[in-house]
C-alpha cells in the first residue's frame, strides 16, 4: 500500500506521528494548511497541535485556502493557538473570537493571498501542512479533494509536512492541474483558454528534501452542511432561468450559456440545481467549489465539464460520487485557487457569476460578510474575484430573514463588499432586478419594485421618495440610512411599529 502511495523510497523513512509533526511548529511561526471549503484539509496535525498547546502554549498565523473541516478552526481557537487567520473561515467559534478581537482576521479575495506571499508582501511561510493521496518519485505532492492555496504554500514554505490520507481514492490522481503564474511585472498570459484547458502538472512540484515528515491518516472530508432547496430558492432559480432565456432570445447567449460559477452555500447551490430541469444543455462550469449541484447536472446530462478548486459534497452525494469517481474524472479539473479565481481568466472566459448576498441596498451595493457593519460572518471568499470580472455578475438572496424581522433589501448596506459598479443582476424570491445601463435613481426603483418583500416595500419607497426630494445623484437621508439596522437592534425587527 505505502509503496504505491509514497513512490520515492527515500521518503518512506520520513513517516512520523502527528505529535512529532506538531512538535516542529514553534511560537510565532506562519503556517500554511491545505483545505478549501471543508475539502482536502489537514486532519491530524492540527489536532496534535492543540493537544500540545495544552502543555506548551504557542500561537501562529494560519493561512489556508478557505474554510476547514473537522472543526479544525474551532479546535485551534479553543486551544488559543490562532493569533492571526486568513483569508477565509466559516467556523462559529473562530468567528466569535474574531468579533471579540481575540484573533486578527485578514479577509481577502481568494485570488490574492498567494500573490502577496510570492512577492514577500506577507510571509514567509515556515511550514506548509498539506493533505495528499500520494507522493511521486520526484517528491511531487498529489493533492486530494482540493487544491486551494496548497500548491503555492508548499512551494513557498521552508518545509512541508505531508498528511498522506489513505482513505482518499487513488482514482482522484490526474484530475489536478497545478499551474503557477510566472513572476510580475513581465508575467506571461495564463494559458487557460477554456474550462477544460490543462496547462500544468497533476502534482505540486517540490524537491523531496523539503518534506520534513509524512503523517499517515485515514479520515474522510467533513460533509457539506448545505441544506436542500426550498420553495424560495426554487423560485429564485426560476427567476434566473427566465432571465437567461431572455438573454438567449435577445441573441446575447445561446442555450449552452457561458461558463457558470456559483459561490459556496445553500442558495447558490440550490439555484444551480434549478438548471437540471431547464432547457439549457452542454453547460460548462468554471468555479471555485464543485458542490452537489455540479454532480446533479452531470447526472442529468446537462453539464459537460467542470473546473474548480475543491469538491465539497453532502454525505449522500459524496458517497455516490467518490465511490464512482472514475465516472466523472475525465470531466473534472481541480486548480489552484489563484487560477480558478484569476481575474484574467474569468474575464477571458466570460463567466456568468452567481454569488450570495447577506443584504443589498437600493442602489445595488452588496454586503456579503458583515452583520450590522461590525460582526464578521465568514469572509468575502471569491465573490469579489468573480463580481468585478464576470460577463454577468449576479447576486442572490431571500428577501427577508429571521421570519421577516430583517429585510435583505435596505436603504444602505452597513458594509460594502461589492460596490454597485460590480453588480449587474439582483435576485430574490420576489423577482429579479436587471441593473445594467441604469443610473442610481433608476436602479433604486427596479430593486424596490422587483426584489423587496411586500412587508417592506412601502417603507422603502417612503425612504427613497423623501431622499429624492432632498436631491443628489445617489439620494440618501444620512440621518436615516442605517435606521433600519438600529431599529432591529432596539426592537428586534426592521419593520416600523
Amino acid at each position: 500500500m505505502l509503496e504505491t502511495r509514497i513512490r520515492n523510497a527515500g521518503l518512506r523513512d520520513k513517516i512520523i506521528t502527528a505529535a512529532q509533526a506538531a512538535s516542529l511548529i514553534k511560537d510565532g511561526m506562519i503556517i500554511g494548511m491545505s483545505g478549501f471549503t471543508r475539502a482536502g484539509d489537514a486532519k491530524a496535525v492540527p489536532v496534535a497541535m492543540a493537544e500540545r498547546a495544552a502543555q506548551d502554549p504557542f500561537q501562529i498565523t494560519l493561512i489556508t485556502g478557505a474554510s476547514l473541516g473537522h472543526d479544525v478552526d474551532k479546535i485551534l481557537t479553543d486551544a488559543h493557538i490562532l493569533a492571526r487567520r486568513m483569508p477565509f473561515q466559516s467556523d462559529r467559534t473562530l468567528r466569535n473570537a474574531i468579533n471579540r478581537g481575540e484573533v486578527m482576521f485578514i479577509d481577502q479575495h481568494l485570488s490574492e493571498t498567494v500573490e502577496q506571499l510570492r512577492s514577500n508582501q506577507i510571509g514567509p511561510v515556515d511550514y506548509a501542512i498539506v493533505e495528499a493521496l500520494a507522493i511521486t518519485e520526484n517528491g511531487g505532492i498529489v493533492p486530494t479533494t482540493s487544491v486551494g492555496n496548497s500548491a503555492s504554500l508548499a512551494i513557498l514554505a521552508d518545509k512541508v509536512i505531508v498528511e498522506l490520507n489513505l482513505n482518499q481514492p487513488m482514482a482522484l490522481e490526474g484530475i489536478h492541474d497545478i499551474y503557477i503564474p510566472t513572476k510580475r511585472p513581465s508575467r506571461e498570459p495564463i494559458p487557460v483558454m477554456a474550462c477544460d484547458s490543462r496547462v500544468g502538472v497533476p502534482y505540486i512540484p517540490i524537491p523531496p528534501e523539503k518534506i520534513a515528515g509524512i503523517v499517515i491518516t485515514r479520515e474522510s472530508d467533513s460533509a457539506s452542511t448545505i441544506e436542500a432547496p426550498d420553495t424560495e430558492t426554487f423560485v429564485i432559480a426560476n427567476h434566473l432561468i427566465e432571465f437567461l432565456l431572455n438573454e438567449v432570445k435577445k441573441g446575447r447567449l445561446d442555450l449552452t450559456l457561458n461558463p457558470l460559477q456559483a459561490g459556496i452555500g445553500t442558495i447558490a447551490n440550490a439555484v444551480l440545481n434549478g438548471f437540471v430541469k431547464s432547457p439549457f444543455h452542454n453547460l460548462r462550469m468554471y468555479s471555485e467549489v464543485l458542490q452537489d449541484s455540479t454532480f446533479e447536472l452531470f447526472d442529468a446530462s446537462k453539464l459537460d465539464f467542470a473546473s474548480g478548486s475543491s469538491i465539497t459534497l453532502s454525505k449522500a452525494c459524496g458517497e455516490r460520487v467518490f465511490n464512482n469517481i472514475e465516472r466523472y474524472r475525465d470531466k473534472l479539473i481541480l486548480r489552484p485557487q489563484e487560477i480558478s479565481n484569476h481575474p484574467e481568466v474569468i474575464r477571458r472566459l466570460g463567466i456568468i457569476g452567481i454569488n450570495t448576498a447577506l443584504e443589498f441596498d437600493i442602489y445595488g451595493n452588496v454586503n456579503s460578510t458583515h452583520v450590522d457593519g461590525a460582526n464578521m460572518m465568514n469572509g468575502i471568499g471569491g465573490s469579489g474575484d468573480f463580481a468585478r470580472n464576470a460577463y454577468i455578475s449576479i447576486f442572490v438572496t431571500k428577501s427577508i430573514a429571521k421570519n421577516g424581522a430583517i429585510s435583505s433589501v435596505v436603504p444602505m448596506v452597513t458594509h460594502v463588499d461589492q460596490t454597485e459598479h460590480d453588480v449587474d443582476i439582483l435576485v430574490t424570491e420576489q423577482g429579479l432586478a436587471d441593473l445594467r445601463g441604469l443610473a442610481p435613481r433608476e436602479r433604486a426603483r427596479v430593486i424596490i419594485d422587483n426584489c423587496t418583500h411586500p412587508d417592506y416595500r412601502d417603507q422603502l419607497n417612503d425612504y427613497f421618495e423623501r431622499a429624492c426630494k432632498r436631491g443628489g445623484h445617489t439620494p440618501h437621508l444620512l440621518e436615516e440610512a442605517f435606521s433600519w439596522h438600529v431599529r432591529r437592534a432596539q426592537t428586534g425587527s426592521m419593520l416600523k411599529q
